[in-house]
Formats: structure tokens, sequence, C-alpha cells
């Protein structure tokens, strides 16, 4: 943004014709300048959106993980989703030192958060002879919601935690007992979309989930003990329940994630290769944060589709602006013949419209900002993944930032200078003479 400025400085003080001719030549052809202006407005507020969304992905998978943890998967397992811990004695996993410890009363509990990880499909309530929809959902069974929670860095928004020793909750009506549940902020409000008065899920509130072995279709009944404080992670997506429920559930009878809670990210470094060290049990062992930006390749992906996107979209811009230009420099050929004339160069009247096309990159792009700037704070679902088979489901929000507005900005700026320097070029070879026939 500062060389554009210096450029645009430059360029007025190489320039000898008044600047006033040409805001006089803009508000009198008003309609042409509308019309190309919506066209930088168009072209760059949807470009804010789309790397509004694509900064929002990378804020979910940085702020996912914790700078001290350690994150254990099976052996050769690249994603949770595919892990299978066969191993029941952890006492290699939990005694390392660096092991941070929760104290509880009189006890010293290692921070080590034993995990299943499934990915549901669940069928979505539909109209009679509407055709089914589908959503997945990430659920996490756990064994003590505190001690993962402080593992994970999160905090409940409201409500409790689980009962860590039975898990359910009697069903007033009768029938099967409520399985208790924690779930994550963004979630609530996905699931809070399926209720008549389409609120969030709120501690108290049900709600159905498929199983997924034996009985197909048939959803048991989940009821909210409470909800996570939104840390902006891929957790705020998830449904926290019993560990023992949700692998009986889903058929998952071993952990397929153990999370170690150590001082910080050279401490998990550390711990990470002391595990992969060990003989008994042999896993595959990493920083949470490197496991979580290895998510972010889907990221890249989207940002690389945007910028294609992106390029095709101001391409068009240009050739709009070039059409703008040549039809104001062929309406204006006698305006041209008679500033040669008078006395002005060639190069003279190359910087006026020059100029004059900026203006007009500019005004639309700070109107296309200000139209991307509403975008800031919705929410998108998406999926985010490594690349290598695994994923997660997200619900995350996008994120306006300075930076994404000064690219928006930056995009209008060539599109004007591109698409006006062509028909300026073209207007410094018109003869004087000819020009006033």
């Amino acid at each position: 943004m500062g060389l554009f400025l210096l450029f645009r400085v430059a360029l007025y003080l190489l320039g000898k014709v008044p600047i006033r001719y040409n805001l006089r030549n803009l508000t009198s052809r008003w309609v042409t300048t509308v019309v190309t202006g919506l066209a930088f407005t168009m072209v760059v507020g949807l470009s804010v959106v789309m790397v509004a969304f694509v900064n929002g992905m990378y804020r979910l998978t940085q702020q996912s993980g914790q700078p001290g943890n350690v994150i254990v998967l099976s052996d050769g397992a690249t994603d949770e989703q595919f892990s299978n811990l066969t191993f029941t004695d952890y006492t290699n996993i939990e005694n390392p030192p660096a092991v941070l410890k929760l104290q509880r009363g009189e006890k010293e509990l290692p921070l080590v958060s034993k995990e299943v990880y499934v990915v549901v499909n669940q069928i979505l309530p539909q109209p009679n002879g509407a055709p089914a929809k589908r959503r997945f959902i990430q659920t996490r069974g756990i064994e003590d919601g505190e001690i993962s929670g402080a593992v994970h860095g999160l905090k409940l928004q409201s409500g409790n935690w689980f009962d860590a020793k039975a898990g359910v909750q009697e069903n007033p009506d009768g029938g099967d007992n409520f399985i208790q549940a924690v779930i994550g902020s963004g979630l609530a409000g996905e699931l809070g979309n399926d209720r008549p008065d389409q609120q969030p899920l709120r501690p108290g509130d049900t709600f159905p989930l498929g199983e997924a072995k034996g009985k197909q279709g048939i959803a048991r009944q989940f009821i909210v003990t409470g909800v996570l404080e939104s840390a902006g992670s891929t957790f705020d997506s998830e449904i926290w329940a019993k560990l023992q429920l949700m692998g009986d559930m889903f058929g998952k009878t071993n952990p397929t994630t153990v999370v170690v809670r150590s001082k910080n990210l050279k401490s998990a470094k550390a711990l990470a290769e002391e595990y992969k060290e060990l003989k008994d049990p042999v896993v595959n062992a990493q920083p949470e944060v490197e496991y979580f930006a290895k998510l972010g390749d889907t990221s890249k992906q989207f940002l690389y589709a945007i910028i294609a996107m992106a390029s095709v979209m101001s391409l068009g811009g240009i050739f709009g602006v070039m059409n703008t230009m040549f039809a104001a420099i062929t309406q204006r050929s006698k305006d041209i013949g008679v500033l040669r004339i008078v006395g002005f160069k060639r190069r003279q009247i190359v910087v006026s419209f020059l100029l004059e096309s900026l203006m007009l990159a500019l005004l639309g792009g700070i109107l296309g900002c200000a139209v991307g700037m509403l975008a800031d704070g919705w929410t998108a679902k998406s999926i985010v993944s490594s690349g290598q088979g695994g994923g997660k489901f997200v619900v995350l929000k996008l994120a306006v930032t300075s930076e994404v507005l000064s690219l928006g900005l930056l995009i209008s700026l060539c599109m004007g200078l591109v698409g006006g320097l062509v028909p300026a070029l073209g207007a410094m070879r018109l003869r004087a003479l000819d020009s006033l026939r």
C-alpha cells in the first residue's frame, strides 16, 4: 500500500494535467463511473470474503494444538481417526518427569487424556419424500472431563462435566438412559439449527446421534451437561462423552489417542522423542501443534483455488476497466487534441488517464473492502485434512483482518493499473490535429 501511494504521488508530480480535469470527467460520466466502480467492488468484496474463509481455517488449526501437548497414536497412524492403541499398560506414557500433574485433593493425577475419536455420519431430519441428507460429527470419548479439559486447555462456558463414573442420566419418560455429553460451542449452534427455534443447544437439551453398529438408523439420545467455551479450535465442533460408552457404541474398544500435557513446546518435542524410543509400547508420538499444523494442508488447497479464482475474476475486471477507459478515450479524443495543442506532452496525458483509472480502482477497492468486512465473524462449515485420508468436519468463523483488507485493496489497485495502462498508451499515440477533426 505504501508503494502504491508513493507511485500515485510520483504520477501526480510527473503529470501536469490538473487533477480536477479527471474528477470532472468522472462525475460527468457518472453512469460509467458507477458501473466500473461496482465491478471493482464485486471483485474485491468476493476476494476478501474468500481469503477471510482461508484465514479462518488457518486460525482454527493454529489454535487447536497446545504448545506443551504430545499426541500419541498407534504406530504407523497418521490421523487419530485411523489409530488403535492396543496396549493396556500406560505406565511408560504417564510416568516421565516431563508430564504435568493435576492436584485433586491429596492425589496428583498425571495430565494424560485417553480418548476414543470417532467421526459419525449422522442422518439429518427431512420432510417426508425429501432426499436424505447427512452431516459428519466428531465425537470424542474421554475418561475424565476435568483432566481432558485441563490437557486441552478448555473450560466450560456453561453447565458441568458429565458424570465420570456413569456417564448416563435417567430418562424421565422411560426407555434408554440419556448419554451425558459436553459439546463444543460451534457444534451447539449447528445442532440447534435442527430445532424449531433454531437456538444453540444449552445444558439440559437433548439430541439424537445414530449408532454405527448393529442398529443402522437407530439413534441414541444424548443430553447436554455442558458447553465448551469457544477456543476457536477444532474442539468447538466436537461431542465429548464417557469413553467406555462411546467405544461400545461405535465399536472401538481401544483408545485411538492419548494426549499428554507437558510444560512447553520444547519439553513436548523432547517427550515425543522419548515416546518414540519406547519398545513397549511402540507408538507414533508428535507435538500436538505439529499434528494440527498438518491439517493446514486443506487451507493451502483452498488458498490455491482462491488465488486461481481471484486471478480469473481480476482478469475480467481488468478487461472491464480497459473497456471503460478505451470508451472514455474515444469520447474525449477532441479533449486529448486540445491538451496536446496547448502544450501538454504525451507522457503527461498518459499519467492523467492512468491516475483516473487508479481513482476508480481506489474507490471501488475501498467499497469492496467495506462490503467484505461485513463477513467478519460469519460461521462456515468445512473439512480440514492432512491430505492423508484423515479429516475433521469443523465449524469456523471467517476472519477479516487488516492483512486481508490490504490484499483486497492491492488487487483493486493492480486491476486499475493494468487496466488503465493500455488505454492510456493508446491515448498517447493520438495525433493532435487528427483528434480535432
